[in-house]
């Protein structure tokens, strides 16, 4: 006996894994065609059939942060870290919306979770160096930016930091040296600093 397309037995109902599935990569169709806000409504779908999908949270948080509402992303990251309490990236994320909110003992807290998590997490170091010069810990940042660099040393970010952090703590011949250092690599970071600070240095030779 044939079945109706419109009464069919329970068993034929589309599994929820092969949904989610479905879902997801409409979602990622929908946002390769920049077609972000078509991607939200598909990710706050699946978050409605499963409020713990780890994807759609963090996919919303990242949206929230596009759209400059780090308050919202702050909350999807919460939720995320209350289900992977022990991923680095979770600790990272949360941290990060944390230190743009200016809520830095959060933020210190969860770069320094993400850290005893994942010691070679280089941007949790970075996010905790810039988090203590915020709290004006400049000897603590310093390390911890000295840190990253050893994690990232071609990376000028750390670098540009370290030397700003020197400055603050009246050690010129420290940050002139960070601004040699960049020369060798990132001669416009270099640049930078020697007018941001009036520290000049001379070119390599």
């Amino acid at each position: 006996m044939s079945v109706s397309p419109l009464n069919l037995p329970a068993q034929a109902a589309l599994p929820s894994r092969l949904e989610r599935f479905f879902r997801v990569w409409r979602a990622k169709i929908l946002l390769f065609l920049g077609l972000r806000g078509a991607a939200k409504d598909v990710f706050l779908e699946l978050l409605e059939r499963s409020p713990n999908d780890v994807l759609a949270l963090n996919s919303l948080a990242y949206d929230a942060i596009q759209g400059q509402h780090p308050a919202i992303a702050l909350g999807y990251y919460a939720r995320v870290l209350a289900l992977q309490a022990n991923a680095s990236n979770a600790h990272f994320n949360h941290a990060f919306v944390a230190e743009q909110l200016g809520l830095l003992d959060v933020a210190e807290q969860g770069f320094r979770a993400a850290i005893q998590i994942e010691e070679k997490m280089d941007r949790a170091w970075y996010g905790l160096g810039l988090v203590l010069v915020r709290k004006g810990r400049l000897d603590e940042a310093l390390a911890a930016l000295k840190r990253n660099t050893q994690l990232q040393p071609m990376s000028p970010f750390g670098w540009y930091q370290m030397a700003r952090v020197h400055i603050d703590l009246q050690q010129p011949e420290a940050a002139r040296a960070v601004i040699r250092h960049l020369k060798g690599f990132e001669p416009k970071v270099a640049a930078q600093l020697e007018r941001e600070t009036g520290l000049k240095v001379g070119n390599l030779v």
